[in-house]
């Protein structure tokens, strides 16, 4: 029998909370479950994970496999790298050691990037106030230079006489003139 640890979705409509459990990989959603070992509650800030450590781990040993969302929950809880740890040979000290250390940075990598939301908007604002402003110079560099470089004179013309039989564009040559 295959063993999937999976989520279990409980609670109401549009307001969901997940049992952690391990199924039978035939069994539907919410069907027959062989234990329930965690919760998991998306809808807190932060999230809640609750996961007993010791039966997920029994589970783990003997073969059940975690789907992609229950494996992405047992990482965020250190689950995982302990297994991998316990797995290696290393003493219960050992262990609990490097936990502690991966805790500690796990936090401090939380604690950075909550520091980046908590920016002000004003300080976002400014950002782009000044982008927009670099963009407004850069335009008028560029309309100034096109200006520069395209700088044409539009020909005049002029009647000689009132009746209109002959024109003279003032600015080109032309045979009429040289003529005169």
């Amino acid at each position: 029998m295959a063993v999937k640890l999976r989520l279990r979705r409980m609670g109401k409509k549009k307001q969901p909370i997940y049992k952690v459990v391990a199924a039978d990989a035939r069994s539907p959603r919410d069907g027959k479950i062989l234990e329930a070992i965690g919760l998991y509650n998306p809808l807190t800030k932060p999230h809640t994970i609750n996961i007993d450590e010791d039966r997920a781990l029994y589970w783990l040993g003997v073969g059940a496999q975690p789907t992609d969302t229950v494996k992405s929950l047992l990482t965020q809880n250190g689950i995982l790298l302990k297994r991998e740890l316990m797995g290696r040979g290393l003493s219960e000290e050992q262990v609990e050691a490097e936990i502690s250390n991966w805790a500690k940075m796990r936090e401090a990598k939380l604690n950075t990037s909550s520091e980046k939301k908590k920016q002000s908007k004003k300080a976002v604002a400014k950002q782009a106030e000044a982008k927009k402003a670099d963009t407004e110079v850069k335009a008028k560099e560029v309309e100034t230079k096109i200006e520069e470089t395209v700088v044409t004179e539009k020909p005049e013309i002029k009647d000689n006489n009132s009746n209109g039989s002959t024109a003279e564009v003032k600015g080109t040559t032309s045979e009429e003139k040289t003529n005169e």
